[in-house]
């Protein structure tokens, strides 16, 4: 691949470290300082307003990163159909950033509800306390859940960009379609081999008249 591609590269990678590295933080730093909070009632404000203010940067993060992964996904679709691994890798990053996209929005459903609650007593970011309206402590639970859940899909979504990076060595490249190549001679001698089937099938009736032919030729 001779094109460069900076900018796509840079809005990917920063935008996917930014969502990895939010969600991370507001997982231990967030959520952990509003359980220090003295006043159940304040908990769950301080939590509720971090999470309000990182939302819109991250949205921005999540955005950069989608729009540079469709260009270099763009760019290396030659390599995607034909470097042996690649499409494999692609369409697991795929599922893995779908993942990470639905636990995020899902979360920041459950995020609202909690700040529609308003001022309830909680223990921490997503620890309820006896006094907690069900409601409340019902999306604390899954808001527990989560905010390990998409730390660790970005973090594998990191890692099978990792794995694309290596996969973009000149030897990887090289030994990729070479390793593509005997699939694509099958492919290609299976065609050719139903293809002779079918002339030889069109052939059938000409060939057993020319045969009829002949013989009655000889006979005569």
């Amino acid at each position: 691949m001779s094109e460069r591609n900076t900018v796509a590269h840079f809005l990917h990678d920063a935008g996917l470290a930014a969502w990895f590295g939010g969600s991370l933080m507001g997982a231990v730093g967030v959520n952990g300082a509003a359980s220090d909070v003295d006043d159940p009632r304040q908990a769950a404000r301080v939590a509720n307003s971090g999470w309000a203010r990182w939302t819109p940067f991250n949205a921005v993060a999540i955005g950069a990163h989608l729009l540079g992964g469709a260009r270099l996904l763009q760019a290396n679709k030659g390599r995607v159909a034909h470097q042996k691994g690649v499409l494999g890798n692609t369409g697991v990053k795929m599922a893995l950033t779908a993942g990470a996209l639905g636990a995020t929005a899902y979360s920041r459903v459950l995020g609202q509800k909690m700040m529609n609650a308003g001022d309830v007593p909680v223990a921490g970011g997503t620890e309820p306390t006896v006094g907690t309206p069900p409601e409340v402590a019902k999306a604390q639970k899954q808001l527990k859940a989560l905010q390990w859940a998409i730390p660790g899909l970005t973090g594998a979504v990191l890692a099978s960009s990792s794995l694309h990076e290596e996969q973009q060595r000149p030897s990887q490249v090289i030994k990729g379609e070479l390793q593509k190549l005997p699939s694509l001679a099958a492919g290609v001698g299976a065609l050719a081999g139903a293809k002779a089937l079918d002339v030889a099938h069109a052939a059938g009736p000409a060939i057993r008249e020319a045969a009829a032919d002949a013989r009655k030729r000889v006979s005569a």
